[in-house]
């Protein structure tokens, strides 16, 4: 395995062809007032080598990955994890945490499975603008 530079902050992993991801990442990166978060779209090398070895089909990815300090949250955990990173008041979301991760990744999986379909597709991987190029790894 080729060793990748790890950011010991939390990396956002998120298909970089869906408008929807693109769409959260664009929301994340306004809100982020500590520029905290770093991301890598599931095309890029980076992120490969990155989930190399874990429980991730990149050919069927789930289509958003938190990745910190080794630990890996996706689906409604990812999203939650995101949320209080941003702080108060996205940080309130976590009260969704009381409800049975298997209904919480229920609606994600619907919304992940019909992504494409609702939102649409780019051709191409989302390129980040100037300002934006340090907070993206790939």
């Amino acid at each position: 395995m080729n060793e990748v530079e790890v950011y010991n902050g939390p990396i956002i992993i998120f298909d970089g062809v869906c408008n929807l991801c693109n769409s959260s990442v664009d929301f994340v990166i306004r809100r982020d007032r500590k520029s905290a978060f770093r991301f890598a779209s599931l095309q890029s090398d980076y992120a490969k080598k990155l989930l190399e070895g874990k429980a991730i089909n990149m050919e069927n990815p789930e289509s958003l990955v938190y990745y910190r300090s080794g630990i890996i949250k996706q689906k409604s955990n990812a999203v939650l994890s995101i949320a209080v990173g941003l702080g108060f008041p996205y940080s309130l979301a976590y009260v969704f945490k009381i409800i049975p991760r298997f209904l919480r990744n229920y609606v994600y999986d619907v919304i992940a499975r019909n992504r494409y379909n609702w939102f649409g597709k780019k051709n191409t991987c989302r390129i980040p603008t100037e300002a934006e190029r340090e907070l993206f790894l790939d």
